[in-house]
């Protein structure tokens, strides 16, 4: 034996070396390594196919009108073209494929309109004497189209709908539902409904099953105050089935309470609430309101269960405001007990009312909760309390025990004169932008919008102001912000928008750097707008809007 064919082992003994014999095909005769078969992969291709039994051509129905696949027996399925979703529901319409095992799978590409969808698999199986198998096929998937319930029921009745969920604010703006309409296109909660109406104070939901209206309602409470009820009528009736078809009608009041309003809580619950008032401001409005006193910056928060109670009425509104001029700001110690807000600084302000500026020396002086914004030359928003015809039960309550109301309370620093600058140079335009509802207008708004309401003033032209200020409160507010989607607006041009910037400082020694503004790495990418999503890219977003609530 020769020494090459020994190896020394650990106890110093020869071992030779284990090699592995070739056998023939018993077919073709190839030299091949020994399997159970004695054959090799090519003769054992033509011998045994594995796919045999396994479907080759599968029909699918999918709906032109909506995009979805049927997955029987009535589940319909969204989903894109050479997703993995549509790869999972083509794997789960082939027959057969439980006796193998799945190795690989992926789409082959096909032309758009073919109504065609091929798709290679790789199984492997079990073939004679135990040998395993790997073989690749494709299987042809064959489009038909069909309409889908939904559509259908829709096609043949626009209007058609199980459930309605009329949803009112009884205030004198639509901000509210300005930020509820970007809430809704956040989490998606307008995915399931049919029509979206907008009436007098409030808007119009409706829903083809009573389950999504259910949903809906749910979702509202978790980002405003709200109360429902709800009622039913009765249709149609089936005496021989007793089946029973209804129209479910949800009506849903949201709290009149704003942000920057201002309250006059009752005695009774501003002791429940923590001694806090009782003149207190609506600093922020989720499904609970947190309420602030402007005069000890003491905090409190409001659910909505304990608000609806014992409802409150807003002694001042936004439309109230008056704006008043900074002469002096001195920062001011908290007085009382409890820890204020980390958020506000208390301060003591001197003020005079623009309108009165110029014209006569008078002054006032406000404590304000913010202290931390205002400074001397600055200008701010408040309530002129001292020249307001105040009607509130609570109010008088108060003045007999002895109440001293300050002569203004201030509420937001005010950038307007600012921006208007900004304006009279042409640097308006935002580089972000809001996506919108398709709303209809119902018959009752219709009617209303071409008359003039108040002070000559439109519908219209106070819809706009009121989608002015809330475009405002989002860059004002980060909190806010964070709670809506921004994006990016394509048609911003920041070269032109720095060189007109430049010009101006050179023209003027005004400053008015410290408006603020959304930071650009907030905004969010607009896939429809760049043409990545299928049937969204044609142009009709212009500036942000779908449609207008209007």
């Amino acid at each position: 034996m020769e020494p090459a064919m020994f190896a020394a082992g650990p106890t110093g003994t020869f071992m030779p070396h284990a090699t592995q014999g070739h056998v023939l095909c018993c077919l073709c005769g190839t030299s091949i390594a020994p399997n159970p078969t004695n054959m090799c992969v090519n003769c054992i291709r033509t011998q045994v196919d594995i796919t045999e039994g396994i479907q080759k051509q599968v029909t699918i129905l999918w709906c032109k009108s909506c995009g979805r696949y049927l997955q029987p027996p009535k589940h319909w399925l969204k989903a894109d073209l050479e997703s993995k979703e549509l790869l999972t529901y083509c794997i789960k319409r082939v027959k057969g494929l439980q006796k193998v095992k799945l190795v690989d799978a992926a789409f082959i590409w096909t032309e758009p309109h073919s109504m065609r969808l091929k798709a290679k698999l790789t199984i492997q199986g079990e073939v004679l004497n135990g040998a395993i198998l790997q073989q690749s096929f494709v299987v042809e998937y064959v489009v038909e189209r069909h309409m889908c319930p939904t559509c259908n029921r829709q096609n043949a009745n626009p209007n058609s709908w199980v459930a309605c969920v009329q949803v009112r604010q009884h205030v004198q703006h639509k901000r509210t539902f300005f930020f509820l309409e970007q809430l809704i296109l956040k989490h998606g909660a307008d995915e399931s409904c049919v029509n979206v109406k907008e009436m007098h104070e409030g808007v119009d939901f409706y829903f083809a099953n009573r389950a999504h209206a259910v949903k809906f309602i749910d979702f509202l409470q978790t980002v405003v105050p709200i109360r429902y009820r709800h009622d039913k009528q009765l249709v149609s009736h089936d005496v021989h089935t007793s089946n029973y078809n209804y129209k479910y009608t949800f009506s849903v009041e949201i709290a009149p309470l704003c942000k920057d309003d201002l309250v006059c809580l009752p005695a009774k619950q501003a002791a429940a609430l923590g001694n806090i008032g009782p003149l207190v401001l609506v600093t922020r409005v989720t499904n609970a309101i947190t309420l602030t006193d402007p005069l000890t910056l003491r905090q409190a928060v409001l659910e909505a269960p304990a608000f609806w109670r014992s409802p409150l009425r807003p002694m001042m509104g936004s439309r109230q405001l008056t704006e008043f001029y900074i002469l002096d700001s001195e920062a001011a110690q908290q007085g009382g007990f409890g820890a204020g807000s980390s958020r506000y600084a208390l301060a003591t302000c001197e003020v005079a009312r623009a309108a009165d500026f110029g014209s006569n020396d008078r002054t006032f002086f406000a404590r304000t909760h913010l202290g931390h914004l205002l400074h001397a030359g600055d200008t701010a928003v408040g309530y002129d309390v001292a020249n307001a015809n105040l009607v509130d039960p609570e109010l008088e309550k108060a003045l007999h025990k002895g109440l001293t109301l300050p002569d203004a309370i201030l509420v937001r620093k005010s950038y307007e004169e600012k921006r208007r600058r900004r304006r009279a140079r042409g640097e308006h335009q935002r580089p972000w932008k809001l996506k919108r509802l398709v709303v209809e207008v119902g018959e009752e708004e219709a009617g209303t919008a071409a008359p003039h309401r108040g002070r000559g003033v439109s519908v219209a032209d106070q819809q706009a102001a009121d989608m002015e200020r809330f475009l405002q409160e989002l860059e004002e507010d980060p909190e806010m912000r964070a709670r809506v989607a921004l994006y990016r607006d394509p048609h911003f041009d920041p070269a032109a928008v720095a060189a007109r910037q430049q010009a101006a400082m050179a023209d003027t020694d005004e400053e008015d750097g410290d408006v603020p503004q959304v930071p650009l790495e907030e905004l969010l990418e607009d896939l429809a707008a760049l043409g990545l999503q299928e049937g969204d890219g044609d142009g009709e977003d212009d500036g942000g809007s779908v449609d207008m609530m209007e």
